[in-house]
């Protein structure tokens, strides 16, 4: 806990030291950070063509095959959806807690229904720990079959546990304020 202490009582005194040109270059320094990583967030959902190319699983529904705080890595084909395959989907009318009306599911696809080749698809998914498919679960919320504006995209890769800091930001919202400001402080005060 001294440790603590000492470090943020010299990064305190680092920032204190700085000049006005000193603290317009860390700003500068912590505006390209920013930048340079939305950029590749840009970059990555131009590769994948997936709005979001990278999720953290937030439910153990998909156990044992990902748990709960795996990362994932998602792909966008124009190819359809085939059964077996994980996909993560998004139902926009479904009303859940405030603040997570448009989390993402990530779920196995167990029945897919193509009207005629290169038409539309019908696609019923459940989640591989869950007893009942979603639309008997009651996840599907008013709909009978998911269809391709639903899917976000499929998972072809994963990291596991490494999601882990974002569900315990998530659960913990003082961890994230406090990390911010941490990592604003060290941004700031670094000489480099």
């Amino acid at each position: 806990m001294e440790a603590v202490r000492r470090l943020l009582k010299d990064q305190y005194q680092e920032l204190v030291s700085l000049n006005f040109r000193g603290l317009l270059l860390q700003g500068t320094n912590l505006g390209l950070v920013v930048t340079s990583a939305l950029i590749i967030w840009r970059a990555l959902i131009l590769i994948t063509g997936s709005e979001s190319p990278v999720v953290v699983v937030l439910s153990g529904s998909m156990e044992p095959g990902f748990f709960r705080g795996d990362i994932l890595f998602l792909y966008q084909s124009n190819a359809p959806v085939r059964t077996g395959e994980i996909v993560v989907f998004k139902l926009d009318h479904r009303k859940r807690e405030p603040g997570h009306d448009d989390i993402p599911i990530v779920h196995r696809a167990v029945t897919v229904h193509e009207r005629e080749p290169g038409g539309m698809i019908n696609i019923l998914t459940k989640g591989d720990a869950n007893r009942e498919n979603d639309l008997v679960g009651g996840i599907y919320d008013g709909i009978q079959w998911l269809n391709k504006q639903h899917v976000m995209g499929r998972v072809v890769g994963y990291l596991p546990y490494v999601g882990q800091v974002t569900l315990i930001m998530n659960d913990y919202p003082k961890v994230k304020y406090a990390l911010i400001g941490l990592l604003g402080l060290f941004i700031f005060t670094s000489k480099e």
